[in-house]
C-alpha cells in the first residue's frame, strides 16, 4: 500500500518484493519515501528515503534487553533516539526553530553513527547465533541506511515515522485475520479498491456512505463516478 496526506492506495499481490513496490511507487518517482528497512525498498536512493523510527526503536530496545555488550550498545543507540524525539516535538510544537534543531541533531547524529560504527566493528562468527552478533549484525545494517534516517531533519513536511501507514493499514489487517482473505484475483481486486476508497475518504473527513452511494448510482445510470481527489486539489 502507498499512503499520502489525501489518498491510499491498496494492493492486493502474493509477493511483498522489490519488483511489486517499484510498480506501485513508480521508478521514475523523485519524492521522499517513508518506510521500515526491508530489503524491498533498497533500490530507492538513500537521499530519497526517510527510514522509520518507529521500527527503528523497537530494534534498540531489543538490544538493551540483552546482556553485556549489546545492553550497553543499546541503552546509548537508544538514550540518542529519545533525545532526538524531544527534540522533535520540541520543533512540532515551535519551541524549537527549524534551525536550531538542525544543529542540535548535527552532533547528535555523530555520535550515533559512531556508536553503530564501534558496534559494527566487533568481531563475530558469519554464522554465529549469539545475542551480541545479533546487535552487531543490526548495527551493521544500519550504517547502510543511515543516511536515510536524518531526511526529515532537513526537510520540513518529511515525518520520522511511517505511522501514518500503519495506522491506514490496520484495517486491512484486521479485515484479513478475521476474514482469511479473498480466494479470487477479483475478491482481492474489490477489496483493494474498497480499501482505498474507505482509507482515502477517512483521511480526507469525507462521508464514505455517501460517497459509496453515489459511486452506486453513477455506474447504474452512466454518470460521472465521484472522485477521491478532493475539488480544490484538481
Amino acid at each position: 500500500m502507498l499512503v499520502t496526506p489525501l489518498v491510499s492506495f491498496f494492493e492486493v499481490v502474493l509477493s511483498r518484493s522489490q519488483k511489486t513496490a517499484k510498480g506501485l511507487i513508480g521508478e521514475s518517482y523523485t519524492g521522499i519515501v517513508a518506510s521500515d528497512r526491508y530489503s524491498a525498498y533498497n533500490w530507492i536512493a538513500l537521499d530519497q528515503r526517510q527510514v522509520c523510527w518507529a521500527h527503528l526503536k523497537r530494534d534498540l530496545t531489543a538490544m538493551t534487553e540483552r546482556m553485556g555488550v549489546s545492553h550497553e550498545i543499546g541503552k546509548a543507540l537508544l538514550r540518542r533516539q529519545r533525545r532526538l524525539f524531544r527534540w522533535w516535538h520540541q520543533l512540532k510544537n515551535n519551541t524549537l526553530s527549524r534551525e536550531q534543531f538542525i544543529r542540535q541533531v548535527t552532533q547528535l547524529r555523530q555520535g550515533f553513527k559512531t556508536t553503530l560504527e564501534e558496534a559494527a566493528s566487533l568481531p563475530i562468527d558469519p554464522h554465529e547465533k549469539s545475542p551480541l552478533a545479533k546487535t552487531v549484525r543490526t548495527c551493521r545494517r544500519l550504517l547502510k541506511v543511515e543516511p536515510a534516517l536524518w531526511t526529515f531533519v532537513a526537510i520540513g513536511n518529511v515525518e520520522p515515522t511511517n505511522n501514518a501507514a500503519e495506522r491506514a493499514l490496520r484495517p486491512a489487517v484486521i479485515w484479513r485475520k478475521t476474514s482469511f482473505g479473498a480466494q479470487a484475483q477479483r475478491g482481492s481486486q474489490f477489496v483493494a479498491r474498497l480499501l482505498t476508497v474507505t482509507a482515502s475518504l477517512k483521511a480526507q473527513g469525507r462521508d464514505m456512505l455517501d460517497f459509496l452511494a453515489h459511486a452506486c448510482l453513477a455506474a447504474r445510470t452512466g454518470k460521472e463516478p465521484p472522485s477521491l481527489i478532493p475539488q480544490d486539489q484538481r
